[in-house]
This record gives structure tokens, C-alpha cells and sequence, in this order.
């Protein structure tokens, strides 16, 4: 059994799906659809730059999704692969996004104008340059809470990202990450200052999940072809009123990969098949566990070595 899995945000490079453009008619017209929907030239940002544009969170979000997307599509459509016979589809952050439009949750359209909507509402929730997110590295979620509980009176940080075995990432204000730094320094904890300009995932974003959760609010939602996997639950996602709400909560609160990951295998989950950019969450699988097949597609040559 398989699962389909999306990146999230940190995936892009410039250039990235320029092969799959290059070759593809259908990649050339989600690219030019995109462009329609979102009234800006997206593509021209993915395909040539320059790369402090395309790390804007507000271009991020629909970018790496408009890339997982064809991806998606060209082995569906070009390569007759039918990537629907997935026990689970399940994204990281806005990959989650991109497993609701390719499982057929929500239509194309939509999906890359909330996540616009989406990648404009983080990046403003907090004024530039004064949060962050710190990633901490070879410790575990309980020994960070319990950092986090003893300093709360001295600094206020929260837990965004259970991403893997021993990668975890922290939001909060600039100032407080610093005087966790410290903290994690003296407990000989290794942490390293992210390069992202907002702190997402955490109460801060505040002002982002009331404008989600009236934008989602709009939206209707199909009933999918794939069973889901939430970050908010690490479980199964049942109906769309409940996908709409853990959207929201999303948002706020913590990316729970590495539960999500080892969940979806203790349900007999043995293969992961990463559409997107880079191999992001390849990377965590293999440092949750060791023993599954991954295969990650960023070019044609990588679809031929799906075997499902």
C-alpha cells in the first residue's frame, strides 16, 4: 500500500517544473490558468526568478502547489499511472493544499487563489522582521515542551513543525527566539535560525486564521477520491466540514509530519510517493523509518520508477 505525499514551503528553487513546462501542453496551460486566476504572472516568477520574489510567502504557497499539481497531472494524463489507488493523500503545511486539489477536494482555481489568499495572511500577520522560526535539531518533543514550560515566564515560543525524529521547528517573536537559542545552547541542544520571514503555525498568526476562515468559508468543497490525512489530528480527515476546519485551525497550530508519517504506516502504509519540488519530506520518512520505499518525483525520468 502507498500513500501520496505534497512538500510544503522551502521546496522551491527557480526553474523548478521548467522540464515538465518545457515538454508538457498540459503543464503549459495550468501554468497559463494560474496566471489567469491569480491576475500576476506566477509562471514567469517560477521559471525564471529572480529567487527573493519567488521566497516571497505570498508567490511560495501557489508556486510549489502549481508545480505539485502538474506533476500530478502529467502522470495521470501523460503517463496513464493512477495515483488514486493511494491508501492516503497527506501534504506538509500548504502541500496539504495540494493533496485536497489532486484528490479532487476543490478545483484548481480555487486552490491556488486561497493559497494566495493564504500566503498574503501569514506573511502580514505579524510586521516584517519581527518573528521567526528556529529549527532544533537530535532532541525530542517532549524535552523542547518541557524547555518551553520552565522558560515561559522568561520567553514565549511554540512548537510549529514535528517534522522527523529529531527535527523539530519553533515559532515566536525574534527577540524570544534568541533567549531560547540561549536556553538551547546551555542544554548543548543544537538550533539554527531559519531563513523565513514570518513565524508560522503558531498563535501569532492569529490575524491569518480569522481571514481563512472567512475565505474558506466561501469555498465548497466535493466529497475526494482519496482519504486524507490532517496535520492538526496525524489522522484521517472524514467529511468536508471537518476538512474546513482543521484548515482554519491549521493555521495556528502544529504540523504534526513525523505522528502523521508513522501513523499512516502503522496502517500498513510501506511506500511514499512525494510529488513536488525537491526531496524535502523524503528526507524526514527516512529519519522516522528507515524501511519504507520513498520515491520522490522532480522529473520525467523519476515518474518511469513508480511502481505501483
Amino acid at each position: 500500500m502507498f500513500s501520496v505525499i505534497f512538500p510544503g514551503q522551502g521546496s522551491q528553487i527557480v526553474g523548478m517544473g521548467k522540464e515538465f513546462y518545457n515538454k508538457f501542453d498540459i503543464v503549459k496551460k495550468l501554468f497559463k490558468e494560474a496566471d489567469e486566476a491569480l491576475e500576476m504572472s506566477l509562471s514567469k516568477i517560477i521559471l525564471d526568478g529572480p529567487k527573493e520574489k519567488l521566497d516571497l510567502t505570498t508567490n511560495t504557497q501557489p508556486a510549489i502547489f502549481l508545480i505539485s499539481y502538474s506533476i500530478f497531472q502529467v502522470i495521470k494524463k501523460e503517463f496513464n499511472l493512477d495515483l488514486h489507488k493511494a491508501k492516503y493523500f497527506a501534504g506538509h503545511s500548504l502541500g496539504e493544499y495540494s493533496a485536497i486539489a489532486c484528490a479532487e477536494y476543490l478545483d484548481f482555481q480555487n486552490s491556488i487563489r486561497i493559497l494566495k489568499i493564504r500566503g498574503d495572511a501569514m506573511q502580514n500577520s505579524v510586521p516584517k522582521g519581527e518573528g521567526g522560526m528556529t529549527a532544533v535539531l537530535g532532541s525530542t518533543v517532549e524535552k523542547i515542551e518541557k524547555i518551553l514550560n520552565e522558560n515561559r515566564n522568561n520567553f514565549f515560543a511554540e512548537i510549529a513543525n514535528d517534522n522527523s525524529e529529531g527535527q523539530i521547528v519553533l515559532s515566536g517573536l525574534n527577540k524570544d527566539l534568541k533567549k531560547l537559542s540561549d536556553v538551547l545552547k546551555e542544554n548543548k541542544i543544537k538550533n539554527i535560525k531559519l531563513p523565513v520571514s514570518a513565524p508560522f503555525h503558531c498563535s501569532l498568526m492569529k490575524k491569518a486564521t480569522d481571514i481563512m476562515r472567512l475565505e474558506l468559508g466561501k469555498l465548497e468543497f466535493k466529497k475526494g477520491k482519496n482519504v486524507l490525512i490532517s496535520n492538526i489530528t496525524a489522522d484521517e480527515i472524514f467529511n468536508s466540514d471537518e476538512l474546513k476546519d482543521l484548515l482554519i485551525k491549521q493555521i495556528e497550530n502544529r504540523v504534526r509530519w513525523r505522528e502523521s508519517v508513522i501513523n499512516m504506516i502503522n496502517k500498513k502504509v510501506t511506500q511514499f510517493i512525494e510529488i513536488g519540488p525537491g526531496k524535502v519530506l523524503s528526507g524526514l520518512i527516512k529519519r522516522t523509518n528507515k524501511d519504507v520505499k520513498i520515491t520522490s518525483i522532480n522529473c520525467e525520468e523519476d515518474i518511469k520508477t513508480i511502481d505501483i
